[in-house]
């Protein structure tokens, strides 16, 4: 018997992860028909990132790959179910699992067991998801929470205060301050993003679409 999805009708299907030993489940991600379609090609779970609106192997800049064991489709023919080897930690909180926190103590009730530092090589997306985080703690111990707890209008007058910190920085011709300043204001502009969940990688994207086009041409295009 032939199962298929209908990708018009759901063209973002729910794909849950478990691992195929202990039956944990490790992660709740979303594949379109690329997605699927290159996991039962290469053996290897992918999925579609609705925050950076691309497709994306697990583990490629991590290394912490999901071998499959064993694809299923639900009744209804809109979710799939991936057992998997897990390579190291599913969660990019460096835990083996995402689901960690416990709704009704308000608890942690794994820890992590790998270093998140050291899963990603590039530092905007790791700051970026540190910065996400952040959303959820405590204001009195955390500047981008309290940031968070302030609001819009606190966090756009911190981008325009260290945006105008950077130029007076670059008039003074200092260096040393020139980088500081600036990963100042690459910081409170990820805060700016995170808080609207706009990934930074949808702004790599408008850059690359630009290469090969002029400065003047870019301006009149968007008129």
């Amino acid at each position: 018997m032939q199962f298929s999805i209908d990708w018009q009708k759901h063209p973002l299907i729910p794909a849950i992860v478990q691992d195929s030993k202990s039956g944990e489940v490790l992660m709740l991600a979303y594949m379109n028909e690329e997605a699927l379609q290159k996991s039962l090609e290469t053996g290897y779970a992918h999925y579609y990132s609705r925050s950076r609106q691309k497709l994306w192997k697990k583990g490629e800049s991590s290394g912490n790959v999901q071998k499959i064991v064993d694809i299923k489709l639900d009744c209804d023919n809109d979710t799939i179910l991936l057992q998997v080897e897990q390579k190291g930690p599913a969660c990019h909180t460096g835990r083996k699992s995402c689901f960690f926190k416990n709704l009704s103590t308000g608890t942690i009730t794994s820890e992590p067991i790998q270093d998140p530092n050291k899963m990603y090589d590039d530092v905007i997306d790791r700051l970026y998801h540190i910065i996400q985080e952040r959303k959820e703690a405590d204001p009195q111990k955390s500047w981008t929470a309290k940031l968070f707890a302030k609001g819009e209008n606190t966090i756009l007058k911190k981008v325009v205060e260290e945006a105008g910190e950077f130029c007076f920085a670059i008039k003074d011709r200092d260096t040393e301050q020139i980088i500081y300043e600036c990963a100042d204001l690459v910081y409170h502009c990820l805060v700016a993003l995170a808080s609207k969940d706009i990934s930074p990688e949808l702004v790599r994207q408008e850059l690359k679409r630009r290469f090969g086009m002029s400065g003047i041409e870019e301006k009149a295009a968007r008129k």
